[in-house]
């Protein structure tokens, strides 16, 4: 009975939006956009649970499992593994049930000495919760922002359909 109520909100659910807001050869903007049949908390929580809904394939272990996301000033975005680990992003705001902000360059973005700002705000919305993931980078050094906007698009758009589908089935209860 469980999974077929859970069918049933899932497709309820909106599906994720994203979009290249904005690029050119020196940074760009993406924003994915998920409305969640989930009250605000579940779906805040759940998107702490990082480890539990990112793609392994967009991880440098190949392990969702060893992402972390400390909720807090100064707390990382951080995946550890035997012999090696990484800083994805640092936690910069955290008002809780609201706004997440994080800074720094994810995936190979790293290695172009471009740094980002990711906001991630969560509203209320009839039925639950609308979360707003916005990643602004810059600094490309080889000034191929306009290829990267694509590709980052992309990746962070299947992480969104993946945070909305565990948000949804309850992945942000305790």
């Amino acid at each position: 009975m469980r999974s077929i109520v859970l069918a049933g909100l899932l497709a309820l659910s909106t599906p994720a939006g994203a979009e290249v807001v904005s690029s050119g050869p020196n940074g760009f903007v993406v924003r994915e956009t998920a409305s969640i049949v989930a009250p605000v908390p579940q779906a805040y929580a759940a998107f702490a649970r990082i480890g539990s809904w990112w793609s392994g394939e967009h991880s440098y272990s190949g392990e969702a499992a060893n992402m972390r996301l400390e909720l807090r000033a100064g707390g990382c975005f951080c995946e550890q593994w035997k012999g090696g680990g990484v800083e994805h992003l640092r936690v910069a705001v955290v008002q809780p049930n609201e706004r997440i902000v994080m800074t720094g360059a994810l995936g190979p973005l790293l290695y172009e000495g471009a740094s980002g700002a990711m906001d991630v705000q969560f509203e209320r919305i009839a039925g639950g919760a609308k979360v707003t993931m916005t990643y602004r980078a810059g600094g490309f050094a080889n000034g191929n922002g306009n290829t990267m906007a694509p590709l980052v698009d992309s990746v962070l758009g299947e992480q969104m359909k993946r945070f909305r589908t565990f948000a949804a089935k309850g992945g942000g209860k305790k």
